[in-house]
């Protein structure tokens, strides 16, 4: 309640405390005023919103909403075929729907593994065919914003126990556990992902047995979950290192085992303590996803390239077909950001 009653006052006297903070105020409002207002007349009143090429073309000063109208659905499934293109939007609907379950903590019970398990399933059984009298679409047709959602979702799935070992075994007490974890943390973090991206695309096909080769997706997939594991890594660590070690010695001296206190006491704390930073972290890998378009898969970015790409009328329109895009990156991402104020508010890390 104290700080609500003091926001308001706290806000004028940030805007209006003395006349160097006015006047610039008065400058940033005049200057967001102007922006706005030839943005709305740029993306409002003089646009285009009907699929109309020649239409768009005549306007001189006006957006052309009409490339989103006309050429949304290549850009969101980016090149799976058109009458089938019903798969992904429900593989994206189950993969969601699970995700967002999962973000309730009242549903962090044993069956949310066999739930996420059989959803996986599902999303591949839709995207992939072959089952269930579905036409069988190869990876290589698989795009847009399943691709997107499926690579980040995934592979953080994927990362975090992975992230979860090295964290633990970065900070154990075996020299030989905590150099190997250590080592690889140090290696993954000081390569890009593009780099890590290619080696799995074009450098693992050469070290695998003849004659089997996983597929290029499964291959890019792996290298994300390496990637994304060792930053998860070393944020679990940073919240492993903020609680205080007198709580463990208190539980081990009350008879708790070594493992029971970390899975029961020491964890929970830690993961509370990094929550915003994981779910930085989470932004990261999704935005991190739109890198698979240099190995040859279209996520996103890559199906509107091949929307507008390869089509003369609408090519000149790229900049509202990006402005789409970003504004499905944001939608994603502000959702996630606005999740992770709620959650800190439920476990009490908020410091607001």
């Amino acid at each position: 309640m104290r700080n609500v009653a003091q926001g308001p006052i706290a806000w004028r006297s940030e805007l209006w405390g003395s006349p160097l903070r006015a006047l610039a105020t008065v400058l940033l409002l005049g200057l967001l005023a102007w922006a706005g207002f030839h943005a709305f007349e740029w993306g409002v009143v003089h646009a285009v919103f009907r699929p109309d090429a020649d239409a768009c073309r005549a306007v001189q000063h006006g957006a052309c909403w009409g490339v989103v109208a006309e050429k949304w659905r290549p850009m969101l499934f980016g090149r799976f075929p058109y009458e089938e293109q019903w798969r992904p939007a429900v593989a994206v609907v189950v993969l969601s729907a699970v995700t967002v379950l999962s973000a309730w903590p009242r549903s962090w019970r044993w069956w949310l593994a066999p739930l996420w398990g059989m959803a996986l399933l599902l999303f591949v059984g839709l995207m992939h065919g072959g089952v269930a009298g579905l036409s069988t679409v190869p990876t290589s047709r698989w795009g847009g914003l399943p691709l997107t959602i499926g690579l980040a979702v995934v592979g953080l799935a994927l990362a975090f126990p992975l992230a979860l070992l090295l964290a633990m075994g970065r900070r154990s007490e075996w020299p030989v556990v905590r150099t190997l974890s250590a080592s690889y943390i140090e290696l993954v973090r000081g390569v890009p992902l593009i780099s890590v991206l290619f080696m799995a695309s074009f450098l693992l096909p050469l070290l695998w047995p003849a004659g089997w080769q996983p597929d290029v997706l499964v291959r890019v997939l792996m290298g994300l979950t390496l990637f994304v594991a060792a930053y998860l890594a070393e944020i679990i660590r940073g919240g492993l290192q903020a609680v205080p070690r007198g709580q463990t010695e208190v539980a081990m001296a009350l008879g708790f085992g070594r493992w029971p206190v970390q899975r029961d006491i020491v964890l929970p704390q830690a993961l509370r303590l990094v929550v915003p930073a994981l779910t930085n972290s989470v932004v990261g890998t999704l935005k991190d996803t739109s890198l698979v378009t240099v190995v040859g898969l279209f996520e996103l970015t890559g199906a509107l390239g091949l929307a507008l790409g390869g089509d003369p009328v609408w090519r000149p329109f790229y900049l509202e077909g990006y402005l789409f895009v970003a504004a499905v990156y944001w939608l994603l991402c502000f959702g996630l950001s606005r999740y992770s104020v709620w959650l800190e508010r439920r476990l009490g890390t908020s410091s607001a």
